[in-house]
């Protein structure tokens, strides 16, 4: 089924030709680069391109950043504490994980 609009769109897009609004458009002659997922292409740059991380990538830095605390940790009941905290960041990372590759 086409869009209701789909008449209308290609009028406006022969109108924008021409008046030469495609010419010298930077990139042009240049095949596009290759894509692993073209769906989502668009969404998953405009991520990207503002520091967006999957989540169990921004959990990854946070379980290094106790294990650093774990190695400068003195006290017994604090490293007890990081422990725990690692132990459930590992298991909250795996869940992200399998969340992120379905």
């Amino acid at each position: 089924m086409d869009h209701p609009l789909i008449d209308l769109i290609n009028a406006r897009i022969a109108e924008a030709e021409a008046d030469g609004a495609f010419d010298n458009l930077s990139g042009a002659g240049r095949p596009l680069r290759r894509v692993e997922d073209p769906e989502n292409e668009l969404i998953n740059r405009v991520l990207q391109e503002n520091g967006a991380v999957p989540e169990f990538v921004s959990l990854s830095r946070e379980l290094s950043r106790l294990r650093e605390e774990l190695r400068e940790a003195g006290d017994r009941s604090r490293r007890s504490e990081i422990l725990k905290e690692m132990s459930m960041m590992e298991a909250r990372i795996d869940l992200a994980r399998k969340a992120y590759l379905k």
